[in-house]
């Protein structure tokens, strides 16, 4: 017998209510290690609940934005912002004051939380704005709003309703406001869970950004599993691994970037002992080099791949039983792909111009597109870009990629980063992954430098490990050793990379600053 929806009761799906369900089933637990300070489920609860209460007035529906490090503000910024009614704009800690001032009248945000850190940017920033937000500065401030707040929890009666305001990078004109629902980072919070293995047992180390994709959903993911939260404002491979050793951190999220600080920090030593620390990374493609070394670590790392408009992962590299017998370096090839679909519910294909599927043969490449519950609502006052990201209701991507037979995606390059030399396409991602094989190299990045036979030649831009020493010669006879040789940089460049806030490395800035021949010259 058929049953009607109308005939049952439908909870909407939010993230926010794992924290009511973490408060009920495990309130005793720490919820929250915040420097010196400590709370459990249950105070989680009542504090965002008070921060609800006090904001609901404030905000009247219209988004709050929060400009924090990953402190316990920004945390119950996750749950006490949307509890109050309002779309969460989470803001890039490393922004410039105009930057902020953009976002804040794009976004028509009525509410501005802000760590004291950035007093200067925030006030740069109100400076530039016609109507400005009601600032709040984190510390006696934040305390006062929840000390004299009556509780609050507005739950939506639209699992679809808007939840947060994601700003992308703006590396190609302004950044546009992806907009995430409930439903979406509920779905996304569960996945993570699923295939983190976080439980209550786990202690989650917040080095990734919670402003980056809020944080991946981990802060519903992590409160989902009654695990604790440990917040650290800054990222430098002492603490970590200090907070590691100290605090029993089971699971972490990073950037390759950062994965690379902390794998050959002098305070690795014999790295983790006595458990396995579970890493997932994502935001470029990790160097099998890379995972050996952590490996070798004792951490367990997962790669994802997404972006803002995907809710962060999308993708991830789902590890099968069967490749536990192959030799290391077979693993490690495998593992640094994009892999297949999460559990949240994305389907991924590979399509070519004609907007067809490419054949599943890990050679023929097109672009990467996804569709599913964890792709964005749309971007926030753009109706025209939104449908120009989806064209026939598949997000496009913009990577290059290949499907292998076994189902597992594998980026190739950025559409924009890939090197067309000759008339031969050259995808940068491989040329790297080899170049950060030799042993002398902690890090590398491939762009395009003009050439006046070929059009344009790959240039390899390396960063050393500390001590280490390698030439320009060595570094284009070890990739002529496993590549084409037309494939390998004619010129080699060393020093630090630039990158941005989420640690990817900035190659526009590299390729603008090796544009005409006649400026070439070594990293500094």
């Amino acid at each position: 017998m058929a049953v009607s929806r109308s005939d049952l009761w439908f909870e909407p799906l939010t993230p926010t209510a794992y924290l009511d369900r973490a408060a009920a089933a495990h309130g005793e637990r720490v919820a929250v290690i915040d420097g010196a300070r400590r709370w459990t489920y249950a105070e989680l609860h009542e504090r965002c609940r008070k921060l609800a209460g006090g904001l609901a007035p404030l905000a009247g529906g219209r988004p709050v934005a929060v400009l924090a490090p990953n402190t316990h503000v920004a945390l119950e910024a996750h749950f006490g912002v949307p509890w109050a009614g309002a779309p969460l704009v989470a803001l890039n800690t490393r922004l410039a004051a105009e930057e902020v001032a953009y976002i804040l009248e794009h976004s028509e945000a009525a509410v501005l939380i802000h760590d004291p850190a950035f007093d200067e940017v925030v006030a740069g920033a109100l400076r530039r704005l016609r109507r400005a937000p009601r600032c709040i500065r984190a510390g006696d401030e934040y305390e006062a709003l929840l000390a004299s707040a009556e509780p609050a929890a507005h739950t939506p009666t639209d699992e679809l309703a808007l939840l947060s305001i994601n700003y992308t990078s703006g590396t190609t004109g302004r950044p546009k406001g992806v907009m995430y629902h409930h439903r979406g980072a509920a779905l996304q919070a569960l996945a993570m869970v699923g295939h983190t293995g976080l439980s209550t047992a786990s202690v989650h180390l917040w080095t990734l950004p919670m402003f980056h994709c809020n944080g991946w959903c981990f802060p519903w993911a992590v409160t989902a599993a009654a695990a604790t939260h440990l917040c650290l404002p800054r990222v430098d491979p002492s603490s970590v691994w200090q907070l590691i050793r100290q605090e029993g951190v089971t699971h972490l999220n990073a950037a390759p970037t950062v994965l690379s600080m902390l794998a050959y920090a002098d305070e690795a030593g014999d790295g983790v002992t006595g458990r396995t620390v579970r890493v997932t990374t994502g935001g470029a493609p990790p160097a099998p080099a890379l995972l050996r070394r952590m490996k070798d670590l004792g951490f367990d790392v997962t790669h994802f791949y997404g972006l803002t408009e995907t809710y962060g992962p999308a993708l991830l590299c789902d590890w099968r039983p069967e490749w536990d017998d192959l030799d290391a370096p077979i693993q490690t090839r495998l593992a640094a792909r994009q892999g297949v679909g999460t559990r949240a519910g994305v389907t991924p294909r590979v399509i070519g111009p004609d907007g067809r599927d490419v054949p599943a043969d890990g050679v023929t490449t097109g672009e990467i597109a996804v569709r599913g519950n964890t792709v964005m609502l749309g971007y926030f006052k753009d109706p025209q870009a939104t449908a120009q990201a989806a064209p026939d209701g598949w997000m496009r991507t913009g990577d290059v990629g290949v499907k292998h037979p076994d189902g597992h995606m594998e980026i190739r390059d950025r559409s924009k980063d890939v090197i067309i030399s000759g008339g031969e396409n050259i995808a940068s991602i491989e040329v790297e992954q080899v170049i950060m094989d030799h042993p002398a190299v902690r890090e590398a990045a491939v762009i395009a430098i003009p050439d006046e036979r070929w059009g344009e030649t790959p240039a390899a831009c390396v960063h050393l490990h500390e001590g280490a020493s390698a030439t320009a010669e060595d570094i284009i006879t070890h990739v002529r050793g496993r590549l084409a040789h037309f494939k390998a940089p004619k010129r080699v460049f060393f020093g630090e990379l630039p990158k941005n806030t989420t640690g990817k490395v900035q190659k526009e800035l590299l390729r603008e600053r090796f544009r005409d021949l006649a400026d070439l010259a070594p990293l500094s």
